[in-house]
């Protein structure tokens, strides 16, 4: 599928659409640059201010930096000269050139591009100091607001910086998405798909390009004409190879953008070509179809102009696409998400987006080889129902990314090495369970656990139901993350944990006294020697008699009841209102309580004394909450020790008050289940007696 990329449309760019205003103020990009206008003085971002902490985290700058306005700089400064083209893109000393691949990737791109460098601003009349770009993170577009001070040595930008010196569009862009993550140094080190999706909210792929499919050609193809991003590398195998160059002129360990694939005609045959681009703006490889090779001479003019064909010195070739299988190592490609594309794409993508977070004791499971807590992890269900066009399965990628890890750099935090695994789904939509992962192997799973920000892979896969478990690769590591699927045909996707239901048995009559068993009547003759003649006994008593009891259950650990448990309990069973537990009453909660620890025993799976937080859920459920993850996440926070077990008087404390709770819930919502509408001071009386 031949494909040379040249956005050359005469239409004018779209307006970016709405993003989230970010800086602290509040205040919008127009906002901040009408109040400078109105005040005559130049923007001064305090979010991101000109001193070393915006530069670097771990390091000083080498030399001293001075921050300079562009007005300070060049005596004519234009934010963007000729177009934003890949030329305006030239490495300082920085070591992004993942970034930068990434920006000459966009500016192929019109629409995109307008959106992540929105055209209404210059150095003209009404110019403030103050630019904005908008950036995509996690499923929602930011937009990050700048003054115009740039670090600079000797009057020259020390970092990206464009040809020609009176520009400043990709300097400023640059400072923009230093700002983002924190810092300058937090861009040191990256993958140009990262950047490729924080500029089009695509998702990524990432293909080693010797093991790749063989119709790679025709995917890239395919991803060129859809508008995608793509970019290329060469592995390094030391340090001291990064950026060495090779005879032909190509350069390790350094992030290329790829612009264009095509074929030519040559001597009679088809010959397949990929036209690549240098960030640095020139070095160019000068093997077969380099821009001054013989094997041009031998393409008619009319082909030559088709290709764009030219000898300059600009960091743009065309290759053999054989040649660049041989020489380069991976390619990455960012596919765009619908509302990045024109109307006029021949295909677009499908997509939905779930945000989820890994809690330690709750839904941090860690990976298979951890069977016992595996189970636990967020399980999003996919439902394929349509064959792609022409073929047997259903196509589709899956994108689980780690949120916000290169922004956490400066506190220490580190990529997690992160994957997921899919499995077919049994008929219920319900929360699949230890057994379940025991003794039924994955349909498909990422290539690998690797410490990206995200992984994705492309799958094809029969008609039918999956579930998708995301996980780090060890088990109790906390991060917030979004997967995203796109697929070839509509998917249905729903979190198997949404559903909170609560089934809780009629609380039962009292046995009138002739009807009492012999056992029942023991029990009445126990309670009335510590309730007294008035058969009633206040929290103090109900808290002597559970600790006395329990304390003899040598199969549990426990500490104390306390008296305002005992409080509690009294609150839940007390049908009169009195403070007090009456015999009817205690003997409806000792039953509750005789339940309540046998399920305790059940789930003490290793006979501790203690129950494993991972296996809370189906531990109230099996007492009759089922709870989803963010309910079960506060419950853990709450109850739960730092080895993630949980004792049985916190176990019972979280019963007490679940189903205080759910009993007065459900006397408020008897017109409708699902809500309940209470004023101050229903509210206040609500919460002090839960």
């Amino acid at each position: 599928m031949p494909y040379t990329y040249r956005d050359s449309s005469p239409r004018a760019p779209p307006v970016p659409q709405s993003a989230r205003a970010t800086h602290s103020t509040g205040q919008t990009y127009q906002e901040l640059k009408l109040e400078c206008q109105q005040k005559g003085k130049l923007f001064e971002d305090c979010d991101f201010p000109t001193n070393d902490s915006s530069l670097f985290f771990s390091e000083k700058p080498p030399v001293p930096f001075v921050w300079k306005r562009p007005g300070e700089i060049v005596s004519d400064p234009k934010f963007i000269v000729g177009g934003a083209t890949r030329t305006d893109i030239c490495q300082g000393d920085l070591g992004d050139c993942w970034l930068l691949a990434a920006i000459a990737s966009l500016t192929l791109n019109e629409r995109t591009l307008a959106r992540v460098v929105p055209q209404d601003q210059d150095f003209g009349p009404g110019y403030a100091g103050i630019f904005h770009f908008q950036f995509w993170q996690h499923n929602e577009w930011l937009d990050i607001v700048i003054d115009d001070r740039l670090p600079t040595f000797k009057d020259r930008l020390v970092f990206l910086h464009s040809e020609d010196n009176n520009e400043f569009w990709s300097a400023l862009l640059e400072k923009a998405y230093a700002k983002l993550n924190g810092s300058y140094e937090a861009l040191k080190g990256g993958s140009t798909i990262e950047a490729m999706e924080d500029f089009t909210g695509g998702v990524g792929e990432l293909y080693e390009i010797k093991k790749a499919p063989e119709n790679f050609y025709e995917i890239l193809g395919k991803a060129l004409k859809r508008g995608s991003m793509v970019g290329c590398s060469i592995d390094i195998s030391s340090v001291a190879e990064t950026e060495a160059r090779t005879p032909y002129g190509l350069i390790k360990g350094h992030a290329y953008s790829v612009t264009g694939i095509d074929e030519v005609s040559y001597q009679g045959r088809k010959v397949k070509l990929i036209r690549v681009r240098n960030p640095w703006g020139q070095v160019e490889w000068n093997g077969a179809w380099s821009d001054n090779s013989p094997e041009w001479q031998y393409v008619s003019p009319s082909e030559k102009k088709r290709l764009y064909h030219t000898a300059l010195d600009d960091g743009e070739f065309w290759m053999k696409f054989e040649d660049f299988q041989s020489h380069f190592d991976k390619a990455e490609i960012c596919n765009l998400t619908p509302d990045a594309l024109d109307n006029n794409n021949i295909h677009k993508w499908e997509v939905t987006v779930h945000q989820g977070s890994w809690v330690r004791g709750a839904t941090a499971g860690g990976c298979r080889n951890f069977i016992e807590t595996f189970w636990t992890n967020p399980q999003i269900k996919l439902q394929l129902s349509e064959k792609d066009d022409g073929e047997d399965g259903c196509t589709f990628l899956a994108a689980l990314m780690q949120k916000d890890r290169r922004k956490l750099r400066k506190q220490g935090a580190e990529m997690l090495t992160i994957g997921y695994a899919i499995y077919e789904s049994p008929s219920k939509d319900e929360h699949l369970t230890k057994d379940f992962f025991r003794y039924h192997p994955s349909k498909a799973r990422s290539k690998t656990y690797i410490n990206l920000r995200e992984v994705s892979d492309r799958f094809t896969l029969p008609p039918g139901d999956y579930v998708i478990l995301p996980t780090t690769f060890e088990p109790h590591q906390e991060a917030d993350f979004c997967l995203r699927i796109f697929s070839e045909k509509k998917a249905v996707t729903m979190e198997m944990d949404g559903k909170v239901d609560i089934d809780l048995p009629e609380l039962p009559q009292p046995t009138p006294p002739q009807q009492e068993t012999e056992e029942e009547k023991q029990f009445r003759s126990l309670f009335k020697q510590i309730a007294g003649e008035d058969m009633e006994i206040s929290a103090e008593e109900l808290e002597y008699i559970l600790n006395a009891v329990l304390k003899k259950t040598n199969n549990i650990k426990f500490k104390k009841i306390s008296l305002l448990s005992c409080k509690n309990i009294i609150s839940l069973m007390d049908s009169n209102g009195n403070g007090k537990l009456e015999f009817n009453e205690f003997k409806v909660f000792w039953d509750k309580l005789k339940k309540w620890i046998g399920i305790y025993l059940h789930f003490d799976s290793d006979h501790s004394g203690t129950m494993s937080s991972y296996e809370l859920r189906l531990a109230l459920k099996a007492a009759g909450f089922q709870l989803n993850n963010y309910l079960l996440q506060l419950i853990v926070l709450r109850y739960a020790d730092d080895q993630y077990q949980i004792e049985f008087d916190d176990f019972l404390n979280c019963l007490i008050r679940l189903e205080n709770a759910s009993r007065v819930f459900q006397v408020l919502s008897a017109k409708n289940r699902d809500f309940i509408n209470l004023n101050i001071c229903e509210f206040i009386n609500l919460t002090m007696n839960i």
